[in-house]
């Protein structure tokens, strides 16, 4: 990405994956980098684990933090039927990062909404693109010792396709988690770059 070029993240999940914490990581990164950073976020009842959306718009110069529907860059998701309902924001060829991990809303239990297969997931997934990665994000981090590092596991995906330097991305996180847990946090965030590197679908 030139300086003049752009790149339009939408990340989605639910309540307690850390979703915030990463759109602002995200955004410390770009600014460190020396680009406009204009991002919003959306998370209702996050607390009781409702959807929580973040807008992150990245360019030498960015006038909306909204980003439109069929224009997003890369959705980064931290759940998948949170996948299948933004999948209509991609652009056509954009990359999508999902986290292989299902949280069935209380709609689902009751019966009122339908939980996507996989196959529906990618389905429609693959409506807008082709470049998509299925990543095992929360598994590698109960791995780690402390599922709470999903999110900085998936910056390590997403990091993979911006032209940030690791050691701006690294900066940020070190800012912004608790010093208790840098170690761990960073060390989530290497294995997130390892493993989206094998996670294409």
């Amino acid at each position: 990405m030139t300086r003049a070029a752009k790149i339009d993240v939408l990340m989605t999940g639910v309540g307690g994956q850390g979703i915030i914490l990463s759109s602002d990581i995200m955004a410390e990164t770009a600014i460190a980098c020396g680009y406009d950073v204009k991002k919003t976020d959306v998370h209702g009842m996050a607390q009781r684990g409702g959807a929580v959306t973040s807008h992150v718009r990245i360019a030498g110069k960015v006038a909306s933090p909204l980003i439109d529907e069929g224009y997003v860059d890369i959705l980064l998701a931290f759940e998948k039927l949170e996948a299948a309902r933004w999948a209509s924001y991609l652009r056509p060829g954009a990359i999508a990062i999902v986290n292989d991990h299902s949280l069935p809303p209380l709609s689902v239990a009751l019966g009122a909404e339908h939980y996507p297969t996989d196959t529906e997931v990618i389905g429609l997934l693959k409506q807008r693109t082709d470049d998509i990665y299925l990543v095992r994000g929360t598994g590698l981090a109960i791995k780690l010792g402390d599922a709470r590092t999903l999110n900085i596991l998936m910056m390590g995906c997403i990091s993979v396709f911006t032209p940030f330097a690791d050691e701006a991305w690294k900066k940020a996180i070190s800012e912004l988690v608790p010093p208790k847990v840098r170690e761990i946090n960073l060390t989530a965030f290497d294995k997130g770059k390892e493993e989206v590197g094998n996670a294409r679908v």
